[in-house]
């Protein structure tokens, strides 16, 4: 046991290391863990050998997968109800143009420019036009944003692209059989039943000691994502299915959710993103830079050419709809899922795994940056202070009204 301790605590000074490096830099805690994950590779294995950090250990995969599952939950469960039924249109527009015109664009310069086989060039399409859940959801909490309706609308259209993301790549890399059925069937079941039983449950034996909540998400989530696997599809599909469903009863728990916050934030998800970065191999990006350069380009300018359109016509000003724009440039999360997807299951190799991950993380980076720098819409935020990820001091807080936005 000594050896898993000693493990273990590398791997959380590492993300101790992360979590100054984002507050010293003023960017997402996911960023900074593939980045962090990425210097690790280089720097430990120079030191002291290959592999230092065990990335195939049973018990860090286990603990990598439930960070981005749940990550997936709480990034559906912050989509307001009402807010989607009014914005519907406009966030349903806004997702699909950020999904399709990016991945098809992708895909057709990986393979005719790059030289790409036709599907390691459309799991490229599909991994550099998601939009990452991390990076605009802590975007959202830092400036209050998931509190207003403008806010509520990006997070509503970044669900439409992530689904796409997760519907190509089962439709394209995983073969329609009877337990795909048995998948669609089952998450339709819940998705329709669990907003009924969650808050009966919760009322009855919930907000006591044994933390009932928490253990039934867990079983649902899990359950669900193994379902998921087995049908050779991915467990994160059905954990914001599940999320958006319950976003009008667990959602409003906020204490429920800052401690789910904790949990996920604070304990599963640096496994997730150090160790994506980790697989990152620095020797072959440097080596082939072009790469990396080029699929972020033509990321961007997909983004921009399909969704800053998109968003002037729903009525926003300019301002407003570079923001959307440059936020829904932002690859990370459903990314580097699709990326390792792809080299768990042979479709890319290391060195286009490699290229692939280095250009999201690069996605990750520069539209944020530029959003915030010279596009942040200051009279939509909130009058108060932003809400604290983690939730602390929330209480003091007076939630934004439906349509206010200024």
């Amino acid at each position: 046991m000594t050896g898993i301790w000693a493990l273990a605590a590398l791997w959380f000074g590492l993300a101790l290391l992360a979590s100054l490096a984002s507050n010293w830099f003023r960017i997402s805690t996911a960023l900074s863990e593939i980045v962090v994950g990425m210097v690790a590779s280089v720097v430990l294995t120079t030191i002291i050998g290959p592999d230092v950090l065990r990335t195939d250990e049973p018990w860090i995969k286990v603990l990598a997968g439930i960070g981005a599952i749940l990550l997936t939950f709480l990034a559906g469960a912050e989509l307001d109800p009402q807010v989607f039924k009014l914005k519907w249109k406009e966030a349903v527009a806004v997702g699909l143009a950020s999904f399709f015109v990016p991945s098809i664009g992708c895909a057709a310069a990986g393979h005719y420019l790059l030289g790409w086989d036709w599907m390691p060039s459309v799991l490229a399409g599909i991994a550099l036009a998601a939009t990452s859940v991390a990076v605009v959801y802590t975007v959202m909490l830092e400036f209050g944003f998931n509190r207003t309706d403008y806010g509520k609308t990006i997070l509503a259209a970044c669900f439409i692209t992530d689904l796409g993301t997760v519907i190509a790549l089962s439709l394209i890399f995983s073969p329609f059989t009877s337990k795909t059925l048995i998948l669609v069937v089952s998450v339709t079941a819940a998705f329709v039943g669990l907003p009924w039983l969650t808050p009966r449950l919760f009322h009855r034996y919930g907000g006591r000691a044994s933390e009932l909540e928490t253990k039934f998400l867990l079983l649902g989530l899990l359950g669900m994502g193994s379902l998921a696997t087995w049908a050779g599809s991915e467990a994160v599909l059905p954990a914001y299915l599940i999320g958006m469903a319950l976003a009008g009863s667990v959602g409003r728990d906020h204490a429920l959710i800052r401690r789910l916050r904790t949990v996920t934030v604070g304990v599963l998800t640096p496994f997730y993103f150090m160790r994506a970065g980790y697989l990152v191999s620095i020797p072959a990006v440097i080596a082939a830079p072009a790469g990396v350069l080029f699929f972020l380009a033509v990321e961007t300018l997909t983004k921009i050419g399909s969704v800053y359109p998109v968003a002037k016509y729903h009525g926003s000003t300019h301002k407003e709809a570079m923001y959307t724009t440059l936020l829904m440039s932002s690859g990370l999360t459903f990314g580097t899922i699709a990326s390792l997807f792809g080299l768990s299951h042979g479709i890319i190799e290391k060195s286009q795994y490699s290229t692939l991950v280095a250009a999201i993380v690069g996605t990750a980076i520069l539209p944020t940056v530029v959003a915030n720098l010279f596009f942040l819409p200051r009279h939509l935020l909130p009058k108060e202070q932003p809400e604290d990820p983690l939730g602390k001091g929330a209480g003091m807080q007076r939630p934004v009204q439906s349509g206010e936005r200024s």
